[in-house]
């Protein structure tokens, strides 16, 4: 009965999440953290000292997450299930495993009716320019982001959540909000974002890694743990690169190449070789993959919390 306690948050957090996907009418956690780095942001980005203000910023952000939640969290021990309740919905708004493959499924539905409904689907959940994609691109970049989201809206979160209980799970939601907010190389945000980029990498680094491994295992294809090792450090993030290596392995085909953002165009390594064009049957493959790692995910979250509270 113990171990179905202690397990409970989690297992009803990630059920709300398969069920219902991201709760858009509901207020948000990452809504108030976007919105006190945007405040902050505005108030400190100028003058001397970027860096350092940043820096200050971002720790002192993920550490205010950190102890306010385990903070609240523990004034409602006396009240075992409104805590469990409370955790679980916590847990809920950390995952976004449905809302990812949803998306990335409706970008190949609009892209089979036509490229401008596809172009326009895929702009909604990638930084690129999408008005001059080919059809080949728009898919590309949606399962681009499908691999590294995984990793960042799925398994890393899990993975704090394993080592740090809610709090970490919810520092570790303020460290990759501060990173898709300030953590970019332009001229605004290079020096006072620079602190969060690299807490991000950290934060990211071995769950990145985990999640190429679950999607291998997921694939029942060891043999492209070479595959992932040869492709998975070109990528110019020392993260994204394995789970994009992961998906292109088990997918058999090639992301990468020439990206346009503001304006500018970027050229980013080739994670693959094969350069096939991409069909609705590989996304269904690709968001089965995911399934069976989040799944996977979830067990080894649970298994590692209870070794640690047992």
């Amino acid at each position: 009965m113990d171990i179905i306690i202690l397990l409970l948050p989690l297992l009803v957090g990630w059920l709300l999440d398969v069920i219902f996907g991201d709760p858009a009418r509901l207020p948000h956690p990452i809504v108030y953290f976007g919105r006190a780095i945007s405040f902050l942001e505005h108030k400190l980005n100028n003058g001397a000292h970027r860096t350092l203000k940043g820096g200050v910023v971002a720790v002192g952000l993920i550490a205010v997450t950190y102890a306010l939640s385990w903070w609240l969290l523990g004034l409602l021990s006396p009240w075992l299930w409104v805590r469990i309740l409370v955790e679980a919905v916590l847990i809920f708004y950390c995952l976004a495993g449905t809302t990812l493959i949803r998306e990335v499924r409706m970008v190949f539905e609009a892209a089979d009716r036509s490229l401008d409904e596809g172009r326009r689907q895929v702009a909604r959940i990638v930084g690129r320019d999408t008005a001059a994609l080919t059809d080949h691109e728009v898919r590309t970049a949606a399962f681009e982001t499908l691999a590294e989201n995984l990793s960042d809206g799925v398994i890393a979160p899990l993975f704090w959540y394993a080592l740090l209980d809610v709090p970490g799970m919810l520092a570790y939601k303020m460290v990759n909000t501060l990173d898709s907010m300030i953590g970019y190389r332009s001229e605004r945000y290079r020096m006072f974002g620079t602190v969060a980029a690299r807490i991000d990498d950290a934060a990211n680094w071995l769950p990145a890694r985990i999640t190429a491994l679950l999607m291998v295992i997921a694939a029942v294809r060891p043999g492209l743990i070479g595959f992932v090792r040869c492709f998975g450090p070109r990528h110019a993030s020392p993260n994204s690169g394995y789970p994009e290596a992961a998906l292109a392995g088990v997918l058999d085909c090639r992301f990468g190449g020439p990206h346009d953002y503001f304006g500018e165009t970027v050229y980013k390594p080739y994670i693959g070789s094969n350069e096939r064009l991409l069909t609705s049957e590989d996304m269904r493959v690709a968001t089965r993959i995911n399934r069976v790692a989040e799944f996977m995910a979830v067990a080894l979250a649970a298994i590692v919390r209870c070794a640690i509270l047992i």
